[in-house]
């Protein structure tokens, strides 16, 4: 068994085994540290065939934001998750069904699927929308998105800037007895404004 052969069959059981975890575990804080794993050794199964983009994303994206947001969410909020559990089996039936739908699919795409002659070589030459070369898949991609769809980039980044601003002023909620800091308001203080003399006689107190 090669080196290659080895880590393919420590990421897929490490996957597998992690995977079964998230769906199986009763703590949900542990569910999510599940999914980082998986995501982690799903990272390793695409750097073993050479799609060093995808892992990268897997591994900044999914585990560095999306999952330690799930992280954070699950620890912060105070989730009764025995009373959401309590109507499981009603929708047990519906559940399977689901899932005998996808796995009949995955079973029709799996019979169906072919490996084309050259995308073996095209992979491994780093081609990406005919632009091939012998840097790695991470380059090339970065060559096609930052030439070709630079426009298209920066409008993505654009809209996704606007839904961001969006979403923070539709939840900002400004409460009315809460004491805020005002820098120009207090810059602008005079020492008659800021300070009273207060003369006290003698043998009275303030």
């Amino acid at each position: 068994m090669s080196v290659a052969a080895a880590f393919f069959y420590l990421f897929a059981f490490v996957l597998v085994g992690s995977a079964f975890m998230v769906i199986s575990s009763r703590n949900p804080v542990q569910s999510v540290l599940f999914l980082i794993l998986a995501f982690v050794n799903a990272a390793g199964l695409f750097l073993l065939i050479g799609a060093e983009f995808l892992g990268l994303i897997l591994v900044v994206v999914y585990v560095g934001a999306v999952a330690v947001l799930f992280l954070f969410v699950v620890m912060m909020l105070d989730v009764d998750f025995v009373e959401l559990r309590q109507g499981f089996l009603q929708y047990l039936p519906v559940g399977v069904l689901v899932g005998l739908v996808f796995l009949a699919e995955l079973v029709l795409v799996v019979g169906a699927w072919a490996t084309g002659p050259g995308i073996s070589a095209a992979v491994s030459a780093g081609a990406v929308a005919g632009h091939v070369s012998e840097v790695g898949n991470v380059q090339a991609i970065a060559k096609v998105l930052y030439t070709d769809y630079i426009y298209f980039f920066q409008a993505a980044g654009f809209v996704l800037l606007v839904a961001m601003i969006g979403a923070i002023v539709l939840t900002l909620r400004h409460k009315v007895n809460v004491k805020r800091q005002n820098i120009s308001a207090q810059v602008a203080r005079t020492p008659e404004a800021a300070i009273k003399v207060v003369k006290v006689r003698p043998g009275q107190g303030l």
